[in-house]
């Protein structure tokens, strides 16, 4: 196992370490939001990659293709779309500040936030996950891309739910802030 294989996971714990440490301080909700609705949908995706690890045809496949994975050059790439992704996500949460809070959750005194990485994109956060697992995917294993796919589907849902929620509650300022920038990646989707 190369270096490369060891600053992955470790670009993971800093990024879990942060977050869990950022949500400490954040504004208060200002109404209790149903934990369950957005908790049965992440369980759902966790169960759903249990599933898939279980079919013997998938884990063959997947065995096959780890096989034929690339080496150091595809780790090198692999690592620095990590980094790459972390910094962003924890560059995008640290810009919320305390106006951070779970998808869709209602803040006293809420700010739109349009600086920083969001006066490029409107769900840094999103893409920077994204971007992480995608690099964790070419540079540690194949194993990542059944979360891949399902997290980023998760991510595209959350987002349209989020952009329905923000122009309810700043509906002029968010329309305007839409048509300035692009939901996912900067001058492009």
């Amino acid at each position: 196992m190369t270096v490369l294989h060891w600053i992955i996971p470790a670009l993971w714990l800093i990024f879990l370490a942060y977050w869990a440490v950022s949500a400490i301080g954040v504004k208060r909700n200002v109404e209790a939001t149903a934990w369950w609705n957005q908790g049965a949908l992440r369980l759902s995706i966790v169960v759903l990659i249990i599933i898939a690890f279980s079919v013997p045809e998938v884990r063959r496949a997947l065995r096959l293709a780890q096989a034929h994975a690339g080496g150091a050059l595809t780790g090198a790439i692999g690592t620095v779309l990590v980094g790459l992704g972390v910094g962003l996500a924890i560059f995008a949460r640290t810009y919320l500040g305390r106006n951070w809070g779970t998808p869709m959750s209602r803040k006293e005194n809420p700010e739109l936030i349009t600086g920083g990485p969001y006066a490029f994109i409107r769900h840094p956060i999103y893409t920077g996950i994204f971007l992480a697992m995608l690099g964790s995917t070419i540079g540690e294993s194949v194993i990542w891309v059944l979360p891949l796919v399902l997290g980023g589907t998760y991510f595209i849902y959350s987002a349209w739910r989020e952009e329905e929620f923000m122009s309810r509650q700043f509906p002029e300022e968010y329309r305007a802030y839409r048509h300035c920038t692009k939901m996912f990646v900067p001058f492009v989707l």
